[in-house]
């Protein structure tokens, strides 16, 4: 495919594209810790109530919505409310931490309104300490860490080191970008997070490794053109397929977003996200990012 124009010459207008886009999340990691929290930590991280019925019952949509309702009529505070068990007949319920007797007055809301048994139908009544928390964010950025390195490793062996750390540069640019809107939107930061996070660390990686692979076939066959010039016409080349792909993915992810539960869309939104910053990365910075550290830290040339 013919340039229509200069992807890596405008590197520099790309790049304040994504730094804005990332500064929020940059900006909140940092602040951590300062004592400064712009997240929505999620029981899972910052610790609460957890409380779980059997309603004996399949629990849909409707009755998840009425469970928050009632929890909220009896404590004045917001909850997540899930199914649970393996057919779907208990309600998982997750707050901030409520005292006892706010806990009694939900008990009591529940067995009058599902007929319980509160000696056999109440499963879990329980805080989630919050050095829990702290256990799970430090592995969540454990988990990042080991497969960035990992994907690091794999990247320079099969091309070289300049493109592995360009690769490693994109990978934390669409996380920094996921992590922004969850501050936007203030979702709540839970376990989905790391869930989300790494898989947009495979998909992301996928996409670079398709314009990287492109590239090097190029440079075979144009071993006198500047590697930026090979990079820019390899760009081009994989862009149908990046788009295509990324075209397929937001359709059936989106469909799962429009036609999900409430906790469902809490985790595709950011996915959504994180495939579009993928997309980006791959097209607009990939290429870039490996011309840069190609000039400034390889000497041999190819």
């Amino acid at each position: 495919m013919k340039p229509k124009f200069p992807i890596l010459k405008n590197f520099k207008i790309f790049g304040i594209i994504s730094i804005l886009l990332c500064a929020t999340g940059i900006v909140s990691l940092l602040a951590l810790p300062f004592g400064q929290n712009f997240f929505n930590l999620s029981i899972d991280f910052a610790g609460g109530t957890e409380m779980e019925f059997d309603l004996h019952q399949q629990v849909t949509q409707e009755i998840q919505t009425e469970v928050g309702e009632l929890f909220k009529d009896a404590t004045d505070a917001t909850a997540s409310v899930t199914s649970s068990g393996d057919k779907n007949e208990q309600v998982l319920i997750r707050s901030t931490s409520i005292d006892s007797e706010k806990r009694a007055a939900v008990i009591e809301k529940m067995v009058e309104k599902y007929s319980l048994d509160e000696d056999k139908d109440l499963f879990n009544n329980n805080d989630v300490s919050p050095s829990v928390g702290s256990d799970l964010q430090r592995a969540a950025f454990l988990c990042a860490i080991v497969a960035i390195v990992l994907m690091l490793i794999y990247i320079s062996v099969r091309f070289e080191l300049t493109s592995g750390l360009a690769a490693v540069c994109c990978l934390i640019h669409d996380l920094m970008i996921m992590l922004s809107v969850y501050v936007w939107f203030q979702i709540p930061l839970d376990t989905g997070f790391i869930a989300a996070a790494l898989t947009i660390l495979g998909y992301s990686i996928n996409a670079s490794i398709i314009v990287f692979d492109r590239i090097r076939e190029n440079l075979r066959t144009a071993r006198k053109e500047p590697f930026e010039e090979v990079s820019e016409r390899s760009v081009w080349q994989t862009m149908g397929r990046t788009i295509n792909t990324t075209l397929t993915t937001l359709f059936t992810v989106g469909m799962i977003f429009i036609l999900g539960v409430p906790s469902l869309k809490q985790f595709t939104l950011p996915l959504i996200v994180g495939i579009l910053a993928g997309a980006w990365s791959s097209i607009f910075l990939s290429a870039s990012f490996w011309a840069f550290f190609r000039k400034h830290f390889r000497k041999k040339k190819i």
